[in-house]
């Protein structure tokens, strides 16, 4: 089985284009026609167009068909068309879907997209409120009579554990958002442009769910993100540089539940990414001293600090001094903290700007990047590379 061996996906797709919308609180259009300007954008971005277009992914929860999305944007025919599950720890799974499409020769250009209103429309931060049976549903309704019926309770149990186990403070947490908040102050396309924090903006902010503060949570937004996927040959003959497709896993852990895996031995790490890490490691022979950015899933503060142990940049209880040390260039748009959320998708665009050594935050020779998703869900992740 590929989760106890190396895959050889890597190095047979690249990410040849990127397109998003503006980044609101309230865009004024549908999802499908935030879609659309962002699958547009991106191929123009490429150099392609829509008739060059025969794959497209997207997330279980996004509200556009592919067809539809396929029929408003021009693009004809489909050989292939895909969704991935379990909410924002779909993003670097649907690279993953497109490279495998690519690779083995069942779509050449494969479009990844995500468009929702999150702000204007549906708040996800506003958790449980109608659900049709499910055995999901069934894992949920143990802890919703105790009042955990948001993703910020959900996480803060493990937080809460998290901070007991290594004798830390709610503070710790604020080195994420300090640094998420910095880069996201230097980027015209972040909601929090020219609005850096403090540590003791952090602390100052309110309790949404102790120990989370406001400032560990992240953004509502309205928007769309796309990446166009094509062969690693082909790539070479486009306008940008191509950003290979290094690695790419997903990840579901021993006992995993959406969120409320509190059943598990521990509460403090993240077995879903551990999952992805090993595999990530294994099937591109690198390791954390070779990662040059770090763009991290950040819905909330602490699991960015499990995610970094859980890849081995780092010992047990020990990310927050990582993170303060700068030790790694890290979330380099803002972050969902700083940018906006986009359920991971707008983080990928930003490894792939990393690796062109176009980003407004670039860090100097940026040559890979790691990528993940959403975490306390099944996940995924990306190591995304320069050619050669």
């Amino acid at each position: 089985m590929s989760i106890r061996r190396a895959d050889s996906l890597g190095g047979k797709a690249a990410i040849v284009g990127i397109g998003a919308t503006e980044f609101s609180k309230d865009s004024g259009r549908s999802e499908l026609k935030l879609a659309v300007e962002a699958v547009r954008t991106a191929l123009d971005d490429a150099g392609l167009t829509p008739a060059d277009v025969d794959g497209l992914v997207t997330f279980t929860m996004d509200t556009s068909p592919e067809i539809t999305v396929a029929q408003a944007a021009g693009i004809g025919e489909l050989s292939f068309f895909s969704r991935i599950h379990y909410g924002g720890g779909a993003a670097c799974a649907t690279v993953q879907q497109a490279a495998l499409a690519v690779a083995s020769g069942v779509a050449d250009v494969v479009v990844c997209y995500r468009a929702f209103n999150e702000r204007s429309g549906r708040r996800f931060g506003s958790g449980v409120q109608r659900r049709e049976p499910t055995a999901e549903g069934a894992a949920l309704g143990w802890n919703l009579p105790y009042g955990l019926l948001t993703p910020a309770s959900w996480v803060a149990m493990a937080a809460q554990r998290y901070l007991h186990a290594y004798s830390l403070d709610p503070e710790v947490f604020g080195h994420v958002a300090v640094v998420d908040r910095r880069h996201a102050a230097r980027n015209p396309a972040a909601y929090f442009h020219g609005k850096p924090i403090t540590l003791a903006d952090h602390a100052a902010s309110r309790w949404i769910v102790e120990p989370l503060r406001l400032l560990d949570c992240c953004q509502e937004t309205d928007g769309g993100q796309a990446l166009v996927v094509t062969s690693l040959e082909r790539a070479r003959d486009l306008p940008r540089p191509p950003a290979v497709v290094v690695a790419a896993a997903q990840g579901a852990g021993r006992s995993q539940e959406q969120m409320t895996s509190f059943y598990r031995d521990g509460l403090t790490g993240l077995p879903e990414t551990a999952v992805v890490a090993r595999q990530l490691w294994r099937s591109s022979g690198l390791s954390p001293a070779d990662i040059d950015v770090g763009i991290l899933y950040d819905h909330f503060t602490p699991f960015v600090l499990m995610q970094l142990e859980e890849f081995g940049f780092c010992g047990p209880g020990e990310a927050g001094a990582f993170v303060a040390a700068d030790t790694l260039p890290l979330n380099t748009h803002g972050g969902q903290l700083g940018e906006a959320y986009l359920h991971g998708m707008n983080g990928i665009a930003e490894a792939v700007r990393q690796i062109r050594g176009t980003s407004v935050n670039q860090v100097v020779g940026a040559a890979r990047s790691l990528v993940t998703a959403g975490t306390g869900v099944p996940t995924s992740g990306l190591v995304i590379g320069a050619d050669g």
